[in-house]
C-alpha cells in the first residue's frame, strides 16, 4: 500500500513561522531564532528539539535557494518527492549544510563546518566557566562594606608545559579524526531520510588537538589547581543573597579564551534590633507609661551610635518617628543613605505591687479617668444597656 508521506509534511513557510513572500534576510533571521532554540547541542537528549531542528533545516535549505524555493512554491513538496519518497532524501547535504556555516558561526562562535570545510565551534575560543563561593559579614559590615579574604581553589597554568599539556620536549598534534576541526559529521536515518548530524569529535573532545604524551605533572590538562587567598571588597549598603563578582578569578579558558569569573555570595546576619527593608531600616522602642505620658529626652539606637530625641508629651502606641539619612547606603552612592524608623509601643506594667495599685487608682482619679465612674455609668441606663454593659465590667 502506497502512503503519501507530503501529506504529513507541513509547509516550509510556517515551521519557519514568515509569510511565502518573505525576503531571504527574513528567511535567515527566521531560521537563526529556531536554530539556536532547537539545536541538539543546546538540547541534549531532547528528541523533540531535535526533530523541530531537523524540520526547521529542512525548510531552510528549501527556501534559502532560489531554484529549490521556486520549484517549491511551484509543486510543493512534490517538488522534491522522486520515488516518493521525503523530499529531503533527493536534496543535497552538502549543499544544503554548507549554507548554513555563517549562521551557526554567529549563534555558536566559529561555524560547525557542514559538509563544507568551515571553522569548527569545538576548537573556538569560548570564556571559562565562573566559580561560586559564599562569605558571612555581619549586619554592620553590611551597612559599611568592608574587606575579607576567601581561601578558593583555582586553577593556575601548569609550570612545568606552561599550559600546553603535552610533555616537555613535546608538542600537540592535530587530530587525525577531525582534521583540527573539533568536531566531526556523524549520519543517521530518520523519517526525513538520511541526517547528517554535527557532534563533538570523540577523540579531541572537541580541541581538534591531540596530546600524545601528557604532562606528568598536569596529567595534560595544562593546568594546577591549588588553594589561594583572594580579597573580596564588599561594597557599603550590601543586601543578604547578593553577589559580588571578581573579574578573571574563575575557570580558566578554552583554547586560549578568557577565564570565567568568581561569584562571591553575601550572606548578612540577623540583627536583634533594626529589620533592613531596601535601604531603610526599622527598630521597635518600648515606652514606659510614664514615659509616653510625661515624654522628654531619650536615648535612640541608630547604626551610627546614640542619638538624643525629644519624645512628645502623650505619645501613643504605635506612633511612629523618622530619623532622615540613618538608613543603610545606597550601591549606587555611599553618601546616599536610606532612613531609620522608629515605632514607639506603650507597655501596660505587670505585676503592680499592693502600693503601686494605690498609687494607679489614685492617679487614675486625679486624670477624670476613673474605674469607679466607668462602673457608674454601666449601672446607670436601661435594663438593656445595663445587660450589655455588665458584661463588659465582669
Amino acid at each position: 500500500m502506497w502512503v503519501n508521506k507530503m501529506a504529513d509534511k507541513r509547509d516550509y513557510y510556517e515551521v519557519l513561522g514568515v509569510e511565502k513572500g518573505a525576503d531571504d534576510a527574513t528567511i535567515k533571521s527566521a531560521y537563526r531564532k529556531l536554530a539556536k532554540k532547537y539545536h541538539p547541542d543546546m538540547n541534549p537528549g531532547d528528541a523533540e528539539a531535535e526533530a523541530k531542528f531537523k524540520e526547521a533545516s529542512e525548510a531552510y535549505g528549501v527556501l534559502s535557494d532560489p531554484d529549490k524555493r521556486r520549484q517549491y512554491d511551484q509543486f510543493g513538496h512534490a517538488a522534491f518527492d522522486g520515488a516518493g519518497g521525503s523530499g529531503y532524501q533527493n536534496m543535497d547535504f552538502g549543499d544544503i549544510f554548507g549554507s548554513f556555516g555563517d549562521i551557526f558561526g554567529d549563534l555558536f562562535g566559529g561555524g560547525f563546518g557542514f559538509g563544507g570545510g568551515g571553522r569548527s565551534a569545538g576548537n573556538a575560543r569560548s570564556k571559562g566557566a565562573n566559580l561560586r563561593a559564599r562569605v558571612n559579614i555581619t549586619f554592620e559590615e553590611a551597612c559599611f562594606g568592608v574587606e575579607k579574604e576567601l581561601e578558593i581553589t583555582l586553577k593556575d597554568p601548569c609550570p612545568k608545559c606552561n599550559g600546553s599539556g603535552a610533555k616537555p620536549g613535546t608538542s600537540k598534534k592535530t587530530c587525525t579524526k577531525c582534521g583540527g576541526k573539533g568536531r566531526v559529521v556523524q549520519q543517521s536515518q530518520s523519517l526525513f531520510g538520511i541526517m547528517q548530524n554535527v557532534v563533538t569529535c570523540p577523540d579531541c573532545q572537541g580541541s581538534g588537538e591531540i596530546i600524545e604524551e601528557k604532562c606528568p605533572d598536569c596529567s595534560g590538562t595544562g593546568y594546577i589547581a591549588g588553594r589561594k587567598r583572594i580579597q573580596v571588597s564588599i561594597p557599603a549598603g550590601i543586601d543578604d543573597g547578593q553577589s559580588v563578582r571578581i573579574r578573571d578569578k574563575g575557570e580558566p579558558g578554552r583554547n586560549g579564551g578568557p577565564r570565567g569569573d568568581l561569584l562571591v555570595e553575601v550572606r548578612v546576619a540577623r540583627h536583634p534590633i533594626f529589620q533592613r527593608s531596601e535601604y531603610d531600616l526599622y527598630s521597635t522602642v518600648p515606652l514606659s507609661f510614664a514615659q509616653a505620658a510625661l515624654g522628654g529626652e531619650m536615648r535612640i539606637k541608630t547604626i551610627d551610635g546614640d542619638v538624643i530625641y525629644d519624645l512628645k508629651p502623650g505619645t501613643q502606641t504605635d506612633t511612629r518617628a523618622r530619623f532622615k539619612g540613618k538608613g543603610v547606603p545606597t550601591l549606587r552612592d555611599s553618601n546616599v543613605r536610606g532612613d531609620l524608623y522608629v515605632t514607639f509601643v506603650v507597655q501596660t506594667p505587670t505585676g503592680l505591687s499592693k502600693e503601686a495599685k494605690e498609687k494607679l487608682l489614685e492617679f487614675d482619679k486625679l486624670t477624670g479617668d476613673s474605674i469607679e465612674k466607668a462602673k457608674e455609668e454601666a449601672t446607670s441606663g436601661s435594663k438593656d444597656d445595663k445587660k450589655k454593659k455588665k458584661g463588659i465590667f465582669k
